[in-house]
């Protein structure tokens, strides 16, 4: 095994991990805040990235592209938002419905399971061509961190004002919440959607990077997504306290994930366990808080019981 190897491929690692930290961030707005496990973001990622790449194929400009590409994430989940809010259904069956129905939408936008983009014809705003040897401004890692960045400061502003603070407040008590005057299903709703123009802001990027839009190219964005929110949580958890930096800290803890599966991939791991490897990182993390209080938490009672006795 070649180390030189590992280094060369960690800018790539870094730049797909930024990529991917947009859509925890969207996956954190619905798990954390909202309390919901939307599972939308496995077709509304690649409904961001067929979007872009069918736009720009047609002439668009980059930019539009990507603005509309946010647009129809955010449309996926008003679709989620209405099937949970004003049908009945579940969220989480609603996020599985829509993503159902988001495989067709996904196939009719471009036509075929497959649509590439050249970076040669085409002005992209990232590419992995432009991870060395291009100016810093037009380097990939820097153009997704300014873009994570500008994110952040206006999730911050939104969710400081009375807007944002009452979609906070309808993850954290729904009935107190509606019975301070608050409508619930209308801060769900949205929320579903900032959620979803996130994650297809993230796919229009992911889709450029890569070079291409693939049917499958959501599939695992919520095991992705999640993991990142544990292990960005686990990690800056102590560290981070204000909202801002806990988002921050859900993007790096995206880029220490794809620098984890770089490593592993670089050990000669079989590629074909990447996923399963995934699932119970996610597994053993979200675990954690339940054995502690489950078996951390007796233990210390029973031992100062001891003790007073």
């Amino acid at each position: 095994m070649n180390f030189l190897n590992l280094l060369n491929a960690m800018p790539g690692a870094v730049a797909q991990g930024l990529i991917w930290g947009i859509t925890a961030i969207g996956i954190y707005i619905t798990f954390r805040i909202l309390d919901i496990a939307d599972l939308t973001v496995d077709g509304s990622l690649c409904t961001g990235g067929a979007v872009c790449i069918m736009m720009m194929l047609s002439g668009h400009n980059v930019f539009i592209s990507m603005i509309a590409a946010t647009f129809a994430g955010m449309l996926a989940g008003l679709v989620t938002g209405l099937f949970h809010t004003f049908m009945g259904i579940p969220a989480i069956l609603s996020g599985i419905l829509t993503q159902l129905a988001l495989y067709s939408v996904n196939l009719k936008i471009m036509g075929k399971a497959n649509q590439a983009i050249n970076v040669d014809k085409y002005d992209l705003l990232v590419s992995l061509r432009y991870i060395k040897g291009v100016p810093f401004y037009k380097n990939t890692i820097f153009v997704v961190a300014i873009c994570i960045v500008l994110l952040v400061l206006l999730l911050y502003w939104f969710f400081g004002t009375e807007l944002g603070c009452a979609l906070r407040a309808t993850g954290c008590n729904g009935n107190m919440s509606r019975a301070q005057g608050i409508n619930t299903n209308l801060s769900k709703v949205l929320g579903l959607m900032i959620s979803n123009g996130l994650v297809g802001f993230s796919g229009a990027l992911l889709s450029q990077y890569q070079g291409f839009a693939d049917v499958n190219m959501g599939r695992g964005a919520i095991v992705i997504g999640l993991a990142a929110v544990i292990i960005g949580e686990a990690i800056f958890g102590r560290i981070f306290h204000n909202f801002g930096f806990k988002l921050i800290g859900v993007a790096l803890g995206s880029i220490i994930y794809y620098l984890v599966l770089q490593t592993v991939i670089w050990m000669g791991v079989d590629t074909d366990l990447l996923k399963l490897l995934s699932a119970v990182v996610v597994a053993v993390f979200l675990a954690i808080p339940f054995w502690k209080d489950k078996y951390f938490k007796k233990s210390v009672v029973k031992k100062g019981g001891n003790t007073n006795a």
